[in-house]
């Protein structure tokens, strides 16, 4: 199954999640899309849970079916502490995830888009490939001809804050992860365990 490329507000309200990390999603709709949304109050099975968790971590971070399943995979073997909270610190170190932090694009969809367009650099050099495993202490900042890009400024004056696992340089237009987040740090709306608890019984 590839990327799932289509509209996130529609998907956002049937998760019940931001999956963009405004809000504006829920905000006038906060219920289901289609015509029995509002009045669609089935309890969920467990595995219903589970499947529920799983998709709202794959499309907040937008993986498609396979690298969602393989990350998982690498996340039990690469280092101790809780399988699941090592898999949401591999998703955070992502290089598309990390320009989001940083506030160079609104969006986790629109960091992803210039990564692939080319305009990122780490340590200097370009690097085009959103799933790139971004190492603590790397520098992330854009190509100089991309510093003017608009959608870099909009991002910029609209950005709220940061997190405190990264640092940034609003002059250079660069930063850096300077550690690995804690899990109080990470999207409180997920139960990673339910996620484990899916992959499991597979």
């Amino acid at each position: 199954m590839s990327r799932y490329t289509g509209p996130s507000w529609k998907v956002s309200r049937r998760l019940g999640l931001s999956l963009t990390g405004t809000g504006k999603e829920l905000a006038r709709r906060p219920y289901a899309p289609g015509d029995h949304g509002q009045n669609n109050r089935r309890k969920l099975s467990e595995y219903g849970l589970q499947l529920r968790e799983k998709q709202k971590l794959r499309m907040m971070y937008g993986l498609s079916e396979r690298q969602f399943a393989n990350l998982f995979i690498k996340a039990g073997t690469i280092r101790e502490g809780k399988h699941g909270v090592n898999f949401m610190l591999l998703l955070e170190g992502r290089l598309d995830n990390v320009v989001y932090r940083l506030g160079l694009a609104s969006t986790r969809r629109q960091a992803r888009q210039l990564v692939n367009h080319g305009h990122i650099t780490v340590d200097g050099n370009r690097v085009d490939i959103p799933s790139y495993a971004v190492e603590i202490g790397q520098v992330i900042s854009l190509r100089e001809k991309s510093k003017s890009l608009q959608i870099v400024k909009d991002s910029m004056e609209a950005l709220v804050g940061r997190p405190q696992f990264v640092q940034f340089d609003a002059d250079k237009l660069e930063g850096s992860l300077t550690r690995l987040p804690e899990r109080e740090e990470l999207e409180a709306d997920i139960d990673e365990s339910l996620i484990v608890e899916y992959y499991n019984k597979l």
